[in-house]
């Protein structure tokens, strides 16, 4: 292998691609998440696992007073430990199950009527969002730079 080929390989360039596809939305009481990735390749690359995660980004405030929180909702790991071919591609299922975090404005709006209208403007005076993502990291032997895809999701 020449020197630039090697430098490629670090870089991730040419090297393993990530495709990641989950639903759009998911029911706020549901416990896992099914979805799928898709490897692909340039070149020749020895694979050793993927690590799926969802996140919630927290935010609250506005301006300088602006403060963002990252949970981490669910987390799962698995190991293949196989050589990827050039122009070839590799699917592979996988289920993650998490745990949404409610914050306390969060249970009084689910609870609906006076004390669901007070969760409501309570979240709205205090500025409160979450968005969620679900991130999918696949580590390759070679590579420097591990190839990565985010896709956000929405929790209803």
């Amino acid at each position: 292998m020449g020197f630039f080929q090697n430098v490629k390989n670090k870089l991730g360039i040419g090297g393993v691609h990530v495709d990641l596809f989950v639903p759009g939305q998911v029911a706020h009481d549901s416990t896992q998440l099914e979805g799928k990735i898709m490897l692909t390749t340039k070149s020749e690359h020895e694979v050793l696992s993927y690590k799926v995660k969802m996140i919630e980004e927290f935010t609250k405030g506005q301006g300088d007073q602006k403060r963002m929180k990252i949970y981490d909702l669910g987390e799962v790991m698995f190991p293949l430990n196989f050589v990827i071919h050039a122009g070839e591609i590799k699917e592979f299922t996988f289920i993650l199950p998490f745990s949404v975090v409610r914050s306390g404005l969060d249970t009084l709006r689910d609870m609906g009527g006076a004390l669901g209208m007070l969760g409501r403007l309570g979240s709205m005076a205090s500025d409160e969002s979450s968005i969620y993502y679900v991130d999918v990291h696949v580590d390759v032997k070679a590579a420097a730079l591990d190839p990565t895809d985010r896709k956000e999701i929405r929790i209803i």
